[in-house]
């Protein structure tokens, strides 16, 4: 089994569900007491938010960076970053390590792909739902992205901030980001990626029509796998 090195607390809220998936799964395909060799670096969300309005993607893809050359000094042989926004900075991580990043983007094509799906709406904040970075990684593996309307994104955007990363869970949100979802499904998504790892405390299968792609979920899933491979 690989060391899996995950970079997490972006938010902490959202790493939780990581620890306890990649534990579940090594011990679904492995059984009785196992559980996953992984190290996890932490860092100050309030630092990388900072950076985040700001703009400054440079000082927040070194401070991943640090954290991916400590998580290397300490034994790990495969990086998780374990949110959708900062891969924005994934490539200055994955070149400063050395070591092979698993991409949340490829985890959830990997599974759009499986259930035969091409049209997709995609949730997240602000910089994944506007920006390149996340849309065209997704593109490069056949899918047609959609995304909310500008009103609607921003509602989206701070329901994460303001809410999803400080831990509260409210029902009239949930009802904003059904009818959200709903609108996605009208302009023909065939399913919607829940594309920040806050979002599946929010909202599951129930609240949609489509599927739902939790990417935190596949994520973890795929990093365990990998590290079993």
């Amino acid at each position: 089994m690989k060391t899996l090195g995950l970079i997490g607390g972006m938010s902490w809220e959202s790493t939780v569900p990581y620890y306890r998936l990649i534990n579940q799964t090594v011990k679904q395909e492995l059984g009785g007491l196992h559980s996953a060799r992984l190290l996890l670096y932490s860092i100050d969300f309030a630092e990388i938010e900072r950076l985040q309005m700001s703009g400054d993607w440079d000082t927040a893809g070194q401070v991943l960076a640090d954290a991916a050359r400590a998580l290397r000094a300490g034994g790990a042989e495969l990086l998780v970053i374990c949110t959708n926004t900062m891969h924005k900075v994934a490539d200055a991580v994955e070149a400063a390590s050395g070591l092979p990043l698993l991409h949340i983007a490829d985890a959830t094509a990997d599974e759009i792909r499986a259930r035969g799906l091409q049209r997709v709406g995609l949730l997240g904040t602000r910089f994944t739902m506007e920006q390149d970075f996340y849309r065209q990684r997704l593109a490069g593996h056949g899918l047609d992205v959609l995304v909310p309307e500008a009103d609607d994104r921003g509602i989206v955007h701070r329901v994460i901030y303001d809410e999803l990363c400080l831990g509260q869970v409210r029902d009239e949100s949930r009802q904003q980001y059904r009818r959200i979802i709903a609108d996605l499904v009208a302009r023909g998504a065939q399913g919607v990626i829940l594309g920040c790892t806050e979002i599946g405390l929010l909202v599951g299968n129930d609240d949609a029509t489509v599927p739902l792609f939790d990417t935190a979920a596949l994520h973890a899933r795929h990093a365990a796998l990998a590290a079993l491979a």
